[in-house]
């Protein structure tokens, strides 16, 4: 069973003061994009991870993996053995702040669920994805909506027509924790009064419902993105090349470092693209559209070869 799953953009993600445990309630606003990896199960002795594709030497192929725990914790709750084998096809950019690794998550858990007939209702899904992870319930149901809590709370949202987006992917990554620790240091240092549970921007959601790029471009907004530049200064370049190129508006996507811009159309995503490769500031430049679809099955290619992949540790 192979199961696709897409990378998200945080149109909106505005963030709370910190909870007593530590985490911070959120208004985010995701929206899948079109970048996404395929998980593919298939029967095993034992729980085996592999992956292929840009990156995959930084997957973890052990039980810290996503995907890995997506199996333990479905076959628990169905009372059997995690015995899969689960191969990852990896385009969606490595610790870029893009959720791959919560795609990838989502898309074990659906196709170990198909691969084992355990028929597991939807609701138990997204409970299963919420334990995973914030991001990993989004995976799951993709399009545009909107994350309460820590994220992992969903409602849909009405989205129309198409969005163009230009990611530049920068080398390394940037620890999400660390990111959120240097908000609240900016914040607390800046004495800013922060509201414990965030609203969303009815501009955001508006744009989104209507479908302007113009409109959703002007409302985009990440309260992370001050403390992702602090910690890496540079994604400022990033940003300025993006614009100077023609792009609406860009934004430090999540907690970064990769920076997402929102275009007019196709044709102006290459041009954005191609300037931002040129400018040294990123390692590659991917274009892409939204919205895209949740974790989906991808029926049986009768000429698909296997690809090699990375065996497990």
């Amino acid at each position: 069973m192979t199961v696709r799953a897409h990378a998200k953009v945080n149109v909106q993600l505005a963030v709370g003061a910190p909870r007593a445990d530590g985490y911070h309630d959120l208004a985010n606003v995701f929206l899948a994009v079109g970048l996404r990896d395929a998980v593919t199960a298939r029967p095993a002795e034992r729980l085996r991870i592999t992956c292929a594709g840009p990156g995959s030497e930084h997957v973890p192929l052990d039980g810290t993996n996503l995907v890995a725990r997506a199996a333990a914790l479905l076959a628990a709750r169905h009372g059997r053995e995690p015995a899969v084998h689960l191969h990852i096809d990896k385009d969606i950019p490595v610790a870029g702040g893009m959720a791959g690794g919560s795609a990838d998550g989502a898309a074990a858990l659906l196709a170990c669920d198909l691969l084992w007939g355990t028929a597991t209702p939807r609701a138990e899904l997204l409970e299963l994805c919420a334990e995973l992870g914030s991001d990993v319930p989004f995976s799951l149901v993709g399009g545009a909506a909107l994350g309460r809590g820590r994220g992992e709370r969903l409602t849909g949202l009405p989205v129309t027509g198409t969005f163009h987006w230009v990611f530049a992917l920068a080398d390394g990554g940037l620890s999400t924790p660390v990111v959120y620790r240097e908000c609240d240091r900016l914040r607390d240092a800046a004495g800013e009064s922060v509201p414990e549970v965030p609203e969303p921007d009815p501009a955001v959601l508006a744009a989104l419902a209507a479908g302007d790029a113009r409109a959703l471009a002007g409302a985009l907004a990440n309260d992370l993105q001050p403390a992702a530049l602090a910690l890496r200064p540079a994604l400022a370049d990033t940003l300025a090349v993006g614009e100077k190129a023609g792009a609406l508006a860009g934004i430090v996507s999540g907690s970064g470092p990769t920076c997402a811009f929102l275009v007019e159309d196709a044709g102006t995503a290459g041009r954005v693209a191609a300037a931002l490769e040129a400018s040294g500031t990123c390692r590659a430049a991917r274009a892409t559209t939204a919205p895209a679809p949740g974790a989906h099955r991808v029926p049986p290619d009768p000429d698909a070869r296997p690809r090699p992949g990375r065996r497990p540790r």
